[in-house]
């Protein structure tokens, strides 16, 4: 049936490319020259130069990809760009806010495109000072510029120095009281060089975002590239395997101790799709009954129960996940755009939503299209600078675990993956 014209799209996943003047505006005058800046670099004959990011030295391209917006697919690529080569609605707020309208879409949440879709780009400077100064100046950039431009419509969202714990704790407070709903987090830390989500390095953030009631953000390929593939396979195989890294992440943070010690922590994975999700919960759920008594696993909450308490997907074309929606759970689904990118269906992506939404009842679409993302990002209809995030819904009404984990988990078991290599690697070491 038809989406009833009360219900608002609200969208979790759209990007910006940040216009030049994000860093050189914002950064102190000794930072000016090798923080982040836009330079020109030739083409070829008879061609324009590009518009290429320049941060301490190393170079970053606007990849053709992530601004194709009114571009049909024939035009499609992966060249660098420029800015007169993009609509406007890219890189200016008022633009976008244009184009949403043209488009059908009310709000939205704009990821980053330069510093990645969390920020890993300053995990890799060399200057952590400046990359400190880098991050933030994003997040201003984001929250007083681009979000600013109309608060209602507009979801903010932060990244984080993910180098160290507690700058990232400082980071979360800052953003929290300029009304930062969301901050973006990488779906695999382990790719980084960065400790992952089972080690106790995270456990102040997630405290913190527990506090503050901001949600985690996970874009597909946040933390690295999809499985690795033939050599000659076509650029379409990562593109099309980009979701399994929603997937691993998923399971690994339903296998961990992250929601039994953070049991308000709300996570949406981004772009990752949704029609996953029944198999492999249930397949998360198999494994644990089969194998939980020799492993370090919670010996009796199901993967499900966390998975359905504190993760959310969502998508922009999945005819399968709106068959399997009950099994998703409705409350769990979200819709998104993903303006400017290849995915993005704009200008009609209000019609193709209808198209996917046209068997399910107006109760459920209104839920997808806009309440859902509304309760898990405490992002009301007056905008938000109306509240901070603290004042919205938590997955474990604010309550802690009714258990203590370590405690529960000092008689489990103990066998992880390494140390399962390493005792196969051991036996075939072995000679008679």
């Amino acid at each position: 049936m038809p989406l009833q014209p009360s219900m608002k799209l609200v969208s979790v996943d759209d990007h910006l490319i940040e216009p030049p003047h994000v860093w050189t505006d914002r950064l102190p005058s000794k930072y000016r020259e090798i923080g982040p800046h836009i330079e020109e670099f030739p083409r070829g004959e008879g061609k324009l130069p590009v518009n290429m990011w320049v941060y301490e030295g190393r170079t970053y391209p606007n990849i053709g990809l992530n601004a194709v917006a009114g571009k049909p697919p024939e035009e499609f690529g992966v060249d660098p760009v420029r800015y007169d080569e993009m609509i406007p609605g890219c890189y200016e707020p008022k633009a976008r806010l244009a184009d949403m309208d043209i488009d059908g879409v009310h709000a939205m949440l704009c990821f980053p495109s330069f510093p990645r879709f969390c920020g890993t780009v300053f995990l890799e400077g060399e200057d952590k000072e400046l990359s400190l100064l880098s991050v933030k100046a994003w997040n201003d950039f984001s929250l007083d510029e681009w979000c600013a431009t109309d608060p209602a419509r507009f979801i903010p969202m932060g990244i984080l120095p993910l180098w160290d714990a507690q700058l990232m704790v400082a980071e979360i407070e800052r953003l929290a009281a300029m009304g930062c709903r969301a901050i973006g987090l990488p779906d695999n830390p382990s790719n980084l060089k960065l400790p992952s989500y089972h080690t106790t390095y995270w456990d102040p953030v997630f405290s913190a975002l527990e506090e503050t009631n901001m949600t985690v953000v996970m874009h597909f390929g946040s933390g690295g590239l999809p499985p690795q593939t033939s050599p000659e396979a076509p650029f379409a195989v990562w593109i099309t395997l980009m979701g399994t890294t929603s997937m691993a992440c998923a399971i690994e943070l339903v296998f961990s101790p992250v929601f039994h010690k953070h049991p308000n922590l709300k996570v949406a994975f981004s772009e990752g799709g949704i029609g996953w999700m029944p198999y492999l919960v249930e397949r998360a759920d198999y494994v644990w009954r089969k194998h939980k008594y020799y492993q370090n696993i919670h010996p009796t909450v199901p993967p499900s129960e966390l998975f359905k308490r504190n993760i959310a997907g969502c998508f922009i074309e999945d005819e399968v996940g709106m068959k399997l929606r009950d099994s998703v759970g409705i409350d769990n689904i979200t819709w998104e755009c993903d303006y400017p990118h290849s995915d993005s269906f704009w200008p009609k992506s209000r019609a193709r939503a209808e198209e996917q939404l046209k068997n399910v009842p107006d109760e459920d679409a209104a839920k997808i299209v806009e309440l859902n993302a509304r309760k898990w990002y405490a992002f009301p209809e007056e905008g938000f600078k109306s509240c901070t995030a603290d004042t919205g819904w938590r997955p474990n009404d604010g309550k802690p675990s009714e258990y203590d984990y370590d405690e529960v988990m000092a008689t489990a078991g103990g066998v992880g993956i390494k140390g399962f290599m390493d005792n196969i690697a051991d036996q075939m070491s072995k000679k008679n």
